[in-house]
């Protein structure tokens, strides 16, 4: 369904979304939730939050800020529970959206955001193969012609990048190779000399991430792609009705949210499963993000995704780690899992036996999962490769509608993480959903998303019309449509980013900032602030950043500067 004519604003557009979302998650939402539909507002500051602000065709900015009014009706049918049912009106801020979706390239310490080389002294490294420091290794993340000329495929070195670059016939280490054209120019000429079909062989053969690069109709005439097609954004299931329902905690004193006493355990890395952490941690609950020290993570993107949780260490290959994540489990309400499908199961925490524990202590729990191709529970082709965001925004189509919106014949990578904090947005709505259906009928509940299936919501949106994008053509930074299909998303977000912050000035003030001093990264870290407002409950983080590993692993103890909420 295709989202207004004209030169409509963001604001209709997203009415329109949300519309289009609930009436399409009607069996995966709460019912009391649709109640509160009505009441979602769609508000700006300004004209900023009426304009398209990104270089992008796609509807990105509609589509996050339908997934927060979503978010809103949750919330506060989860308030409604633990209170009494009323009206809330629920506020989504439209700037707000727009630099949410930013938010990897504007959080900054003391000023150093993720442009400023020297960020990376501040931020503990946790880039243990180099494949974020060493721009040759970087770009093995990247989408590249093949032999056949107009076929192209994105491989990517993932956190390693070893494998993926020996694979195709390079060295894993290039040294004196640093400038960054000349790095594209030789992993191109050696990606080049396979066709796709022969990339997809290695990448099987050597379990890497990687995909062919596909028009939004090849995609569909996929196995894979029919098969997400009768998918909804997300799905909510019973894993097992074997348990009560939990009532919510209520809290006395101080401010309300509305996931207090919950508990969460994240097992993720990077944007997209942080980020659903991240937004049940602004709604009160205790998120505990557990990551294992012999484990890579891009380093900068934690000073972003983990605010207002605390994080751990844990190798749960060790005996005596995994003895304590057990303990942690016995009292968590939600685990959050954003890696490849199966990946945990194979360490002996397979969804379904965990919901036997719950039901033997009798508190069911509510299994969220997050991965790149969905599909999961149609048995679908993909479903279990590995990915990220931009195999994701390639496989589906979305890279194409970018490359064709700025007059190339060729695919290009979005600006900026949009669809990882989107497929974020959606997790934290089916989390939200499972933790309002376990405390209202029982039992324990399992949540799937993908980031391919946030793709094919945002492409259902259609691409805005002819007189919108040509406005966006004359009015961005010519050299941003000087990028071509071989340009790292940091490339592409750079130039985007530069660009906005000439025409939209306003989404870049302190007023726009939430901001705080981390004791973690001993300086003062600056953040965007939440779009939501639920009537009657408090949206906001009660603690910091840190870094990954900076707490002991354990759910007591832990500090909360309620000041750091949002005052009314």
């Amino acid at each position: 369904m295709a989202v207004g004519s004209g030169s409509s604003p963001v604001s209709e557009g997203a009415r329109i979304a949300f519309k289009t979302l609930w009436q399409s998650l009607k069996t995966e939402l709460p019912g009391a939730a649709l109640w509160h539909a009505e009441h979602a507002a769609f508000l700006k500051y300004s004209q900023t939050g009426d304009a398209v602000c990104f270089p992008c065709p796609l509807r990105e900015q509609e589509a996050v800020a339908a997934l927060k009014a979503l978010e809103g009706c949750v919330a506060a049918a989860i308030a409604d529970v633990r209170g009494t049912q009323r009206e809330r009106a629920i506020k989504v801020t439209l700037e707000h959206v727009a630099t949410f979706l930013m938010s990897a390239y504007i959080t900054n310490i003391d000023g150093l955001d993720k442009g400023n080389p020297d960020t990376k002294k501040r931020i503990p490294d946790t880039d243990l193969n180099q494949a974020q420091s060493n721009i040759y290794r970087r770009l093995s993340a990247g989408l590249y012609e093949t032999r056949l000329r107009g076929e192209y495929y994105h491989i990517h070195g993932s956190l390693e990048a070893t494998t993926t670059l020996e694979m195709i016939g390079l060295p894993a280490f290039f040294p004196g190779l640093v400038d960054y054209r000349e790095c594209i120019d030789v992993i191109e000429r050696a990606v080049g000399r396979f066709s796709a079909s022969e990339l997809e062989t290695l990448n099987r053969e050597h379990h890497q991430a990687g995909a062919p690069v596909f028009t939004r109709e090849k995609y569909q005439k996929t196995a894979h792609g029919r098969a997400l097609a009768s998918l909804p954004l997300f799905t909510v299931a019973p894993l097992n009705m074997d348990t009560p329902p939990v009532p919510f905690a209520n809290p006395t004193g101080g401010p309300d949210q509305c996931l207090q006493g919950i508990r969460v355990i994240e097992l993720c890395r990077v944007i997209a499963g942080p980020t659903i952490g991240r937004a049940l941690a602004a709604h009160g609950a205790s998120v505990l993000k557990i990551t294992s020290p012999q484990l890579p993570d891009v380093p900068f993107f934690q000073l972003d995704v983990n605010t207002g949780k605390h994080t751990t260490s844990l190798h749960l290959k060790n005996a005596e780690d995994a003895d304590t994540f057990e303990s942690l489990l016995s009292t968590t309400d939600v685990i959050v899992d954003g890696y490849r499908p199966g990946a945990f199961a194979r360490l002996g925490y397979r969804p379904e036996e965990l919901a036997a524990k719950a039901a033997q202590r009798g508190r069911g729990l509510v299994y969220v999962t997050e991965d790149c191709f969905g599909g999961v529970e149609r048995g679908a082709e993909w479903s279990g490769r590995p990915g990220w965001q931009q195999i994701a925004d390639c496989v589906t189509g979305v890279a194409w509608e970018q490359g064709r919106f700025m007059g190339l014949d060729e695919p290009v990578v979005p600006p900026f993480p949009m669809s990882d904090y989107g497929t974020g947005c959606a997790g934290a709505v089916a989390a939200l959903s499972g933790i309002y259906r376990r405390a209202t009928e029982g039992g324990s509940w399992m949540c799937r998303t993908s980031l391919s299936q946030y793709d094919l919501f945002l492409l259902s949106l259609g691409t805005y019309p002819a007189d919108v994008e040509e406005k966006l053509r004359h009015e961005h930074d010519p050299r941003f449509f000087e990028l071509r299909h071989n340009d790292s998303v940091d490339e592409v977000s750079q130039r985007a980013l530069r660009s906005i912050k000439r025409l939209h000035p306003e989404l870049f003030g302190d007023h726009m900032m939430q901001s705080a001093y981390s004791e973690a990264f001993n300086g003062v870290v600056k953040w965007p602030k939440e779009p939501l407002e639920v009537e009657g409950i408090e949206i906001g983080h009660v603690r910091p950043t840190r870094p990954n590993g900076y707490d002991k692993p354990t759910w007591e103890d832990w500090e909360r500067d309620d000041a750091l909420l949002p005052q009314t």
